[in-house]
This record gives C-alpha cells, sequence and structure tokens, in this order.
C-alpha cells in the first residue's frame, strides 16, 4: 500500500502533469471542436516515454508500473481527457502483444508502438455483443497459413487512423473458449472502416466501427495459442480499467480546479462565492470524493502489480468508484459555475461529455458491479 509518492513517482506525475498544461489543455477545445486527432503532440508524449509505459525495455518500452501509469494518465487527462484515454487505449493494445506476443512478434511492432510511430487499436466489441463480450460474432477461419476474417467492430477508438488492430476473433466454438486474438495491419486488403461517429464527447478521437471482408491475417500475426483470446482481452481490461479511472479523476480535477478559480472572482450578494459556506461544503465534498477515488485507484493499481489474487476485483471496483465519481465532480463543477459553466469557452461542459463515456467503456459500471458480486458471492460459498 502506498499513501504518498516517492521522488520518481512525483517526477513522473510532474512530467506528464507539465506535458498536459503545455501541450495539450491550451488547444483542447479547438481539438473538440473540430474534432481532431493531435497526432503530432501525442507522438510528442510518446518521446517521453509514455507510448509504452509498461512495455518491457528490450523493445523500447519504459517498464514502468501500472501505478505509474495511473499517475500518468491522471495529469495528462488535466490537458484533455479524451486525449488521455486515446493513449490509454494504445498502451492497452500495446501491452498485449508485450505480454502474449512471441519475440518476433514483439520485435516486429512494439518498437514502432512505443515511439508511436505506430498506433494500436483494442477491437473487442461488435454491433451485437457490448457488455456480453463473449457472444461475438466475428469469424477467423483458418485456410492454410492464414486466417480470413470475416465480420464487424463497433465503437473502435482510433479506427482508421491507428496502423494496427488487436481484434478478438472466434476461431473456434461458441463462448470464451473458442475465441482467439489476431493483430491486423492496417493496409491489409478487406480491411474498412465505418464513418466517423458523432458524438457527446470524446470528439478529439475519431471512434469508427472496423469491417473486415475476407481480410487474410497470417496465422503468424496469432498472440498465443487459439482459444485463448478472451483471456488475452480480459486480462488487458484490467489496465485499461485503471487507466480510464485514471482519466476521469484527471478530468474531475482539472473541472475543481477550475471551479476554484471561477468561486475566487465571482461575485454574488456582495460576496464572493468562495465565501458562501454552503458552496464551501460542496467544494469540500468534491475534494474528498476524488481524494477517496484516488486512493482506490492507487491501491487497486498496485495489486495489479504486485499480481494479487483480487487485483481484477479491486480494478473492476476502482474502475466503477473512479468513473462514477469523476462524472459526479466535473457535473457539479458546472453547476458551480452556473450558466457560464454551460459555455463551451469556460472548458467544464467539454469535460462533462468527455467523462459520460467513461462509465460505459471499458466494462460498463453495472458489469463492473457484476464482477464485484460475482466474487463476493463466490468467496461466501
Amino acid at each position: 500500500m502506498q499513501f504518498t509518492l516517492n521522488d520518481d513517482q512525483r517526477a513522473i506525475r510532474d512530467m506528464a502533469r507539465d506535458f498536459a498544461a503545455e501541450k495539450i489543455a491550451p488547444h483542447a477545445l479547438a481539438w473538440d471542436e473540430e474534432k481532431h486527432l493531435p497526432l503530432d503532440v501525442i507522438r510528442e508524449a510518446a518521446a517521453l516515454g509514455i507510448g509504452g509505459i509498461y512495455i518491457n525495455d528490450d523493445v523500447g518500452g519504459s517498464a514502468m508500473t501500472r501505478f505509474d501509469a495511473a499517475l500518468i494518465f491522471e495529469a495528462l487527462a488535466t490537458g484533455c481527457p479524451a486525449v488521455s484515454a486515446f493513449i490509454s487505449i494504445h498502451n492497452m493494445a500495446a501491452w498485449m502483444i508485450d505480454r502474449y506476443g512471441d519475440d518476433a512478434q514483439r520485435q516486429k511492432w512494439l518498437p514502432k508502438l512505443c515511439t508511436m510511430e505506430w498506433v494500436a487499436s483494442y477491437c473487442l466489441t461488435e454491433p451485437g455483443s457490448g457488455s456480453d463480450a463473449a457472444a461475438l460474432r466475428t469469424r477467423a477461419v483458418r485456410d492454410g497459413d492464414y486466417y480470413v476474417l470475416n465480420g464487424q467492430k463497433q465503437f473502435i477508438s482510433g479506427a482508421g487512423s491507428n496502423d494496427l488492430y488487436v481484434v478478438m476473433a472466434r476461431t473456434g466454438s461458441e463462448g470464451a473458449s473458442g475465441i482467439s486474438t489476431l493483430v491486423v495491419e492496417r493496409d491489409t486488403p478487406g480491411l474498412s472502416f465505418g464513418a466517423n461517429e458523432r458524438k457527446m464527447g470524446w470528439n478529439a478521437q475519431p471512434t469508427r466501427s472496423v469491417i473486415f471482408e475476407n481480410v487474410r491475417v497470417p496465422v503468424e500475426n496469432r498472440l498465443g495459442d487459439e482459444g485463448i483470446g478472451f483471456k488475452i482481452a480480459m486480462a488487458g481490461l484490467d489496465g485499461g480499467r485503471l487507466n480510464i479511472a485514471a482519466c476521469s479523476l484527471g478530468g474531475a480535477q482539472a473541472a475543481l480546479d477550475k471551479t476554484l478559480n471561477y468561486m475566487r472572482e465571482r461575485k454574488a450578494f456582495g460576496k464572493r462565492l468562495d465565501e458562501f459556506q454552503a458552496l464551501q461544503f460542496r467544494l469540500a465534498d468534491m475534494a474528498t470524493e476524488l481524494e477517496a477515488a484516488r486512493t482506490f485507484l492507487w491501491r487497486a493499481a498496485a495489486a495489479l502489480d504486485r499480481k494479487d489474487h483480487d487485483a481484477s476485483t479491486l480494478c473492476a471496483m476502482a474502475k466503477r468508484f473512479g468513473t462514477d465519481v469523476g462524472f459526479n465532480v466535473a457535473n457539479e463543477a458546472l453547476q458551480l459555475h452556473g450558466g457560464y459553466g454551460y459555455l463551451s469557452e469556460y472548458g467544464i461542459e467539454k469535460i462533462v461529455r468527455d467523462l459520460r463515456v467513461h462509465q460505459i467503456l471499458e466494462g460498463t459500471n453495472e458489469i463492473m458491479r457484476l464482477i464485484v458480486a460475482r466474487k463476493l458471492i463466490e468467496g461466501a460459498r
């Protein structure tokens, strides 16, 4: 358990926070409005070691911990939660290659992924299978040294812009045991993309469907053995859930900081807003909730680093709690801004829009409750 950061961890957090303040925050509103993916800025972040945070260093990764990653993604999200989450998803997909790929696969893809010369997408969700991920229909049929891949993935971050797609596909029977993981390169014939979705938030990154029409994927692009793809996907999500909770806390912290500045300057009934005790209490509750969620996130990240037996459950708890708290704090910040909070130029409404989806992706918060409940019931038997 860690309740305070050491010098190295503070340096990592401050590095990411300074980058967010200098390179991301000044442009976040424009990127949102223009629906612009700032790959040039994202690659600058990769030059600081953020392209392969917990990737092994023999392929150019930073070999940091999940705890370090939580600090980084929270700090980046103070500039823009959508950009931070985009980098998080890339790291999750790259880690799956690092963890489950053979040496040839790791050497082929990871050096360029760590510099973010190449960017990776995680492809699990389908039009007919979201929370029930094991019911996916995308199928890969073996044909000699290739799989012939057909199907469609939905809500894929970076689709159409990214270079590698880590795809969960059915190579066997129904259910989780029939799923394998294939890495599909962008220029593979038969791979195409849907239109960029019009979304409530996360406008600084594209979201499209990924369509496979007789895509021939070399067998050598399969991660691990046939039939372990669902296990690979779930292992990736443990870290992804921590990262998205961290992004929620970073966005909410930025909203709280903006609110403190606004209330210091704004007056009503002859007093500054921050002099009203009722409003002070609301600020205190927001800060307390954020600190509680941050402490929980750190505990879950440390458990995942140690490979504790209950790490997956703690990751689910931290994701549910952190994303709920993050959205609620940002929404409260908008309320405390009054009518100005509803205007785009203040940046609060963008944070609210960006954080809302965090309660849905990487497993909905209802699924997080299901994971936790099942673990509790198993333990009680």
